[in-house]
């Protein structure tokens, strides 16, 4: 059985919307929300917050929840569980994002299955996209789209609307990637070694880094809606949908 763990990688300041992990979420911070969710799901050994904010790790440990404190500066969440992971005998980590506190059981099981499937060995690291419906949502820049093969590993992702829809008859499902990545361990470590360039850079979206170097992303399809937390108007949307849950 491989051993498996959860890594919510946390930064406190965020360019769109500083403190966001930290804001009220129905009577708990967002960051303790997701860390809530994660462990809900019950397929981790372990479930950690990584994190370079003195107030978050605080935050989680008086909640009961175990939190790691970066050593170094990082740039992006992969960088962040890289250091966090380089001492620890696990096989997968997966890495929530902060920002999304709905994560579920039935798509973390889809992304892990990945890894006991026939083509398993070819897979770096698995995540999940899940269709998007009007052009607001589209050509909204916070929603990364990611475009497929037909066995569906990941081509590109990119924050315009890919493909650009020049035949709108064509019948194209445009997916966006929701935050939830698993990775075995060797490739998060790798991850970290590796320079940035020019495509990660231009997008801010750490997954292109992959492709760059030629690794292999598996994405899963869900149905279940990507409700991350960019804005202050995705705060508001996600109270009043965790108030519909309860």
């Amino acid at each position: 059985m491989l051993k498996t763990i959860a890594m919510i990688p946390a930064r406190y300041e965020a360019a769109r919307f500083p403190g966001k992990l930290m804001q009220d979420l129905c009577g708990k911070p967002v960051i303790v929300r997701t860390y809530d969710a994660a462990v809900a799901t019950g397929l981790f050994q372990e479930v950690y917050v990584v994190t370079d904010s003195e107030v978050i790790e605080k935050t989680i440990q008086e909640h009961g929840g175990k939190a790691i404190r970066s050593q170094k500066e990082h740039v992006c969440g992969s960088d962040r569980i890289a250091e966090a992971v380089a001492s620890m005998d696990i096989d997968i980590v997966v890495n929530v994002q902060g920002d999304e506190p709905f994560t579920n059981e039935e798509d973390m099981e889809r992304v892990l299955q990945v890894f006991e499937e026939n083509d398993a060995h070819k897979i770096d690291l698995a995540s999940i996209m899940t269709p998007m419906m009007g052009l607001e949502e589209i050509n909204n820049p916070n929603n990364v789209k990611v475009i497929v093969d037909q066995h569906d590993f990941a081509l590109y992702f990119s924050r315009a609307a890919i493909p650009f829809p020049r035949d709108v008859d064509a019948g194209v499902t445009y997916y966006k990637h929701k935050g939830i990545y698993a990775f075995r361990k060797q490739a998060i470590i790798d991850f970290a070694k590796l320079p940035m360039r020019p495509l990660e850079a231009s997008e801010k979206i750490e997954c292109i880094r992959y492709l760059e170097y030629g690794r292999t992303i598996k994405m899963v399809r869900s149905d279940s809606p990507a409700l991350g937390i960019d804005t202050r108007e995705d705060l508001e949307e996600a109270r009043k949908v965790f108030k519909l849950r309860k």
